[in-house]
Formats: structure tokens, sequence, C-alpha cells
């Protein structure tokens, strides 16, 4: 299925507040082996699907005194991955991801929310299947610092939202796959040396 609000997006908006105070723009690049976009969606009302992208690369440009900046994440389609090989492969034909035609999900950020200094949401575009609509993220938990297995400074983000397939021209299968699809992002950028 497809993740509506997109999980890259809370990353840099929490990045933005663990850069020192006195740096301008800062740049993170989204760590692909430690980035996981995952989905929930119920089967004919008994049983939960779940599944996760392998494959999600990104970028986020902070001003951390400004708390602005721009988060670009681009989700590898294809990397589809329920556990079910069979169920993969029908997942990527022309009813739902259609990954020949649309090999990636993408989303831009638009807007940071902060709750005093507490990253709260991120705002942004996410688009599949050559459709765009606003979504906004929920951010659960942020947290940066020094990662002492690559002494690397990181910042960790979890986000979650929640859409309806059919607005992007996903419906096969309504209502005995939901429309309702639930979407959960666990980020990991590093800040470039």
């Amino acid at each position: 299925m497809k993740p509506n609000r997109l999980h890259p997006v809370l990353l840099p908006l929490l990045l933005s507040q663990a850069v020192s105070a006195g740096a301008a723009e800062e740049r993170f690049a989204i760590n692909p082996s430690n980035t996981l976009p995952s989905f929930e969606v119920n089967h004919m009302g008994f049983a939960t699907q779940s599944g996760h992208f392998d494959k999600t690369r990104g970028m986020v440009v902070m001003d951390p005194q400004k708390r602005i900046g721009t988060v670009d994440i681009s989700i590898d389609a294809h990397s589809i991955n329920t556990g079910i090989r069979q169920l993969d492969e029908v997942l990527r034909e022309m009813d739902f991801l259609n990954v020949g035609q649309h090999p990636a999900l993408t989303f831009r950020s638009t807007q940071m929310k902060f709750n005093g200094e507490k990253l709260v949401a991120v705002d942004g575009i996410f688009s599949m299947l050559g459709v765009s609509r606003p979504i906004s993220l929920k951010v659960t938990h942020y947290q940066c610092g020094i990662d002492v297995a690559s002494s690397r400074y990181v910042c960790e983000v979890d986000a979650e939202a929640s859409f309806k397939r059919s607005d992007y021209g996903m419906s096969k299968l309504i209502p005995m796959v939901s429309d309702d699809v639930k979407l959960r992002i666990k980020v990991n950028a590093a800040r470039d040396q």
C-alpha cells in the first residue's frame, strides 16, 4: 500500500533542533540502511496486513535557528516487502503500486510545526501513482546525538499518519482490503561532515 505521510519529512525537522545554535544551514543525508517506512491495512475485517519498503533515500537541509528547511524523500516502490513474495508481486502491478510507470513514492516538506522546542509535525506533499496531495506527519519520537558506532552526529525520528489509498487512485479490492492505510516511519539521518 502507499504511505501518505511520508516519514523522511519528520527527520529533517527533528534535526534542526539538534544542530548547534551558532550554525546556519546544515545538511543531513537519510541513511537508507536505518530508515524504514512501513504500512498497515485491514484485510477483510479479520486481519491486519503489514509491510515495509526496503529502499529509501533523501536529503534534509535545515536552518536550526530559523526552524526552516527542506526535506526531500524518495521511496523505491519496487522495494515493497510484506514477507510474502507472491503478495509483493501483486502489489507491484498496475492495480496497486504500478512500479513500471511509477517507480517512486516521494515526499517534499512544506512546513515544520513546533510546540515550543519540540517538533510535533511535518507538513508536505506526498506523491504516489502520479497524484500529489498534502499530508501531515505526526512526530512521536525525536532524538539527536553522536552515534557511538559511527562517531557521526545523527537524528532518529519516528512519525505516523493515515491516508486513503483511493485518494491516489488505488481503489482495487475496496472494501475487502481497506481504503484506510496507516503509515509509520522510522528515519535515521546523519549530518554531512
